[in-house]
């Protein structure tokens, strides 16, 4: 018996020691990223106004980091709030609950632009702690890095919204170890010449983060293959009704394949200067994610380009359902 005991206790020692060396190698390796670069941005006219066209109408920063106002149809982002963070990400029983963080001068305190450059596109924050990818840094480390500094050049400009501190993030494991392994150095692309529509419509969409809403995934949040942009992924605005994504495929009988090109241009331009309406009773039931207003702002010859994108794409009969319980 003593000879067993010892050999149990043994065992236990060794798995111990082994889980701890894991843990060990773990933290110590990752997140693999290079260092933020020692750089300083300018903030030269042509590159302020790149960037505010990108974040307020294309990469989806004012929309996540920020309050909206989810009584009216599209949850517009409530005046005065563009950039402070505290939006929550995650309801009832969750594997994770995340809160945007405040981009805003006041959040961003002592960041150097290499910091928050790395943040953006490889997924490390300034401490190093690693991102969740909710926050789409593997799509805009394919964007070019011009565009990125142009970004990070406005945000620079933003009110400053004292927002601190905000909550601090939950993950559940194992998610709170697999996020360390995530996040991976950028691989920028020079942007594609407008005149090449398809290329320039690829780059546009991986920016506005089409994909990630638009693409089924599987119970553990993995895409679909083979269903790409076919639509279907279910959302809860603000933890109210269920509302499913669309499908983009150029499919005719269940996505966009018998739209026109003026037909996807006035379905954003539509909503252009316009008031988002109040929703009432179960109409709140039936609201969208998909931030019209925002993406309304993309000028008409982007959003041909995404048209011309989309068009290129295999056709994947997905017929969705678009509201349920």
């Amino acid at each position: 018996m003593k000879t067993l005991l010892k050999l149990l206790a043994g065992l236990v020692a060794l798995v111990v020691l082994l889980a701890g060396a894991g843990l060990a190698y773990l933290f110590l390796t990752y997140p693999a990223v290079p260092p933020a670069d020692d750089v300083r941005i300018g903030a030269t006219p042509e590159r302020l106004a790149r960037g505010q066209y990108l974040v307020e109408n294309v990469v989806g920063c004012v929309v996540c980091h920020a309050d909206r106002d989810w009584s009216r149809f599209s949850a517009p982002v409530v005046a005065g709030t563009k950039g402070k963070g505290g939006q929550r990400f995650g309801f009832g029983v969750e594997p994770f609950v995340l809160y945007a963080k405040n981009i805003t001068p006041a959040g961003l305190g002592e960041w150097t632009d290499g910091e928050l450059v790395r943040a953006i596109t490889a997924g490390v924050s300034r401490d190093g702690t690693p991102l969740f990818p909710l926050m789409p840094y593997p799509r805009y480390g394919k964007m070019s890095r011009d565009d990125i500094e142009a970004i990070v050049a406005y945000l620079r400009t933003l009110p400053a919204v004292a927002n601190d501190p905000v909550p601090a993030r939950t993950l559940n494991f194992p998610l709170s170890l697999i996020v360390r392994t995530i996040p991976a150095a950028a691989s920028h692309a020079p942007r594609p010449d407008p005149s090449d529509r398809v290329a320039y419509g690829r780059y546009l969409t991986n920016a506005a983060v089409c994909a990630d809403c638009h693409t089924p995934i599987d119970d553990q949040g993995t895409p679909l293959p083979g269903k790409e942009f076919a639509g279907g992924t279910a959302f809860a605005p603000n933890g109210v009704g269920l509302v499913r994504s669309a499908n983009l495929t150029p499919d005719a009988a269940t996505g966009i394949g018998t739209w026109t090109e003026e037909q996807f241009v006035e379905k954003f331009r539509a909503y252009r200067g316009q008031a988002p309406r109040t929703l009432e009773g179960n109409e709140r039931l039936q609201n969208t994610e998909m931030p019209w207003t925002y993406y309304a702002g993309m000028r008409d010859d982007d959003l041909r380009a995404i048209y011309a994108y989309l068009r290129s794409l295999p056709p994947v009969v997905n017929r969705v359902e678009k509201f349920g319980r």
